[in-house]
C-alpha cells in the first residue's frame, strides 16, 4: 500500500491558514459513500462534501435513517451496501461496533469490496483489525473515531470542528488518515491497535457514564422540589468540570475529598431511603474519588480511616461496593481479600 495512492489524499489536505484554497492546491477528490445511515454517519459524510468531497451513495434502511440522509445528504440515493460500495472510493463504515466484523466479513465475502478502495470505520472500539477481511481484499483500512456525541443533526456538522479522532492506521496511510481527519474539521489522535479496547472504556466512562451521573443528581432534585435542576446544576458541573481538565485531582472537592464522614454517613442513609437505586453509584464513586483523593494528599489519614469505615459498612449493609472487596487503607495497603468490580460501557458515537 502506498500512502500517495492517486486517489488518497495527503499531507496537504488541511485549511491553507494564508487564505483559501485553491482547486490545484486541493488533493484528490472523493466519491463517498456511507454504510449505515445512523447519526454518525451522514454527519461526517456531511462534512467531507463540504471539504469538495462528492457524497454518492448511503444505505439505511429505517425512517429516521432515511430522515437523516434526506436531510444531510440531499440528492443521495440510499442504496443497498454492495451498491454503496460499488459507487464510491471512500466507504465510511458506521454501524453499531457488534454489526461491524461481520458486515466487513460478508462484504469482502461477497466480492464487494475493490482493491485501491479506502474503507473507514468510526467504532471506537476496534482499529483497524477488524478490516483484515477487507484489507484481503486490496482495501485500504483506516480507524477514524469522532470523539463526540452525535443528535443526527446538522448541528453535529459544526460541533466537528476541533473534535478530536482516535486514529488507527497502517504506518503507511497515516498521512491519508491524518488528511481525512483534517477536511473533516477534527483533530488526529493517534491510538494504538491494541490501545483501543483501553481509550473506549475511558470515552465510555467520561462521557456516558457522565450523562447517567447528571441525571440521577437531577432527579434527585426534583424530587427536593427544585423546579429547574438542570439551571441549578449547570453552572456547577461546568465549573467541575473545567476545573477538572485543567488541574486533574487537585480539582477534587466536597464531603468525601474532605473526609467528612459524617455527611457522606447521611448522604448514604437518605439515599436508602429515598432512592435506594442510587446508592450503589454513589459508593462506587465515593471510594474511586476516595482513592483518588488519598492519592493526591488531598484526604489525610484519620479522616480517611473514619471515611472508609463508613463506605465499607454502607456497603456491607446494601450488598453493594465495598461489602466484600479490597479495602484500602490510607497508605493504599491491602487491608482485605478480594478486588473491586469493573465498570465498563460503550461510548455513544
Amino acid at each position: 500500500m502506498n500512502a500517495h495512492h492517486p486517489h488518497l489524499p495527503d499531507g496537504t489536505g488541511g485549511p491553507d491558514p494564508s487564505g483559501p484554497a485553491r482547486a490545484e492546491d486541493r488533493p484528490a477528490r472523493l466519491s463517498v459513500g456511507v454504510v449505515g445511515a445512523g447519526r454518525v454517519g451522514p454527519a461526517l459524510a456531511a462534512a467531507l462534501r463540504l471539504a469538495g468531497h462528492r457524497p454518492v451513495a448511503a444505505s439505511g434502511v429505517s425512517d429516521a435513517s432515511r430522515r437523516r440522509a434526506a436531510e444531510l445528504l440531499p440528492g443521495v440515493p440510499l442504496v443497498d451496501p454492495a451498491e454503496v460500495l460499488a459507487r464510491s472510493e471512500l466507504v465510511l463504515l458506521t454501524v453499531p461496533d457488534d454489526a461491524l466484523p461481520d458486515l466487513v466479513s460478508g462484504l469482502a465475502r461477497t466480492g464487494a469490496v475493490r482493491p485501491g478502495q479506502l474503507l473507514v470505520h468510526t467504532s471506537g472500539r476496534f482499529g483497524v483489525s477488524v478490516l483484515e477481511p477487507a484489507l484481503r481484499a486490496g482495501a485500504l483500512p483506516l480507524a477514524l473515531h469522532p470523539v463526540m456525541t452525535f443528535t443526527g443533526t446538522s448541528v453535529d456538522v459544526q460541533r466537528l470542528a476541533g473534535c478530536a479522532f482516535g486514529v488507527t492506521a497502517p504506518e503507511e496511510l497515516r498521512l491519508a488518515a491524518e488528511a481525512l481527519v483534517i477536511e473533516m474539521g477534527g483533530e488526529p489522535e493517534w491510538v494504538a491497535e491494541q490501545a483501543r479496547p483501553l481509550y473506549h472504556a475511558a470515552l465510555a466512562i467520561g462521557a456516558n457514564h457522565l450523562v447517567t451521573l447528571v441525571n440521577q443528581s437531577m432527579d434527585l432534585l426534583r424530587a427536593t422540589g427544585v423546579q429547574a435542576p438542570d439551571r441549578m446544576l449547570g453552572p456547577l458541573l461546568g465549573a467541575a468540570l473545567d476545573n477538572g481538565l485543567r488541574s486533574g485531582d487537585a480539582a477534587l472537592t466536597g464531603p468525601v475529598a474532605r473526609g467528612d464522614a459524617g455527611t457522606v454517613a447521611a448522604h448514604i442513609a437518605e439515599l436508602r431511603r429515598s432512592a435506594p437505586e442510587t446508592v450503589a453509584g454513589y459508593l462506587a464513586m465515593a471510594r474511586a474519588t476516595a482513592d483518588r483523593a488519598l492519592a493526591h494528599g488531598l484526604l489525610k489519614a484519620e479522616p480517611a480511616e473514619a471515611l472508609l469505615d463508613v463506605l465499607a459498612a454502607s456497603g456491607s449493609e446494601g450488598g453493594g461496593p465495598g461489602g466484600k472487596g479490597e479495602r484500602k487503607g490510607p497508605g493504599g495497603e491491602s487491608e482485605g481479600p478480594g478486588s473491586d468490580g469493573d465498570v465498563g460501557g460503550e461510548a455513544d458515537t
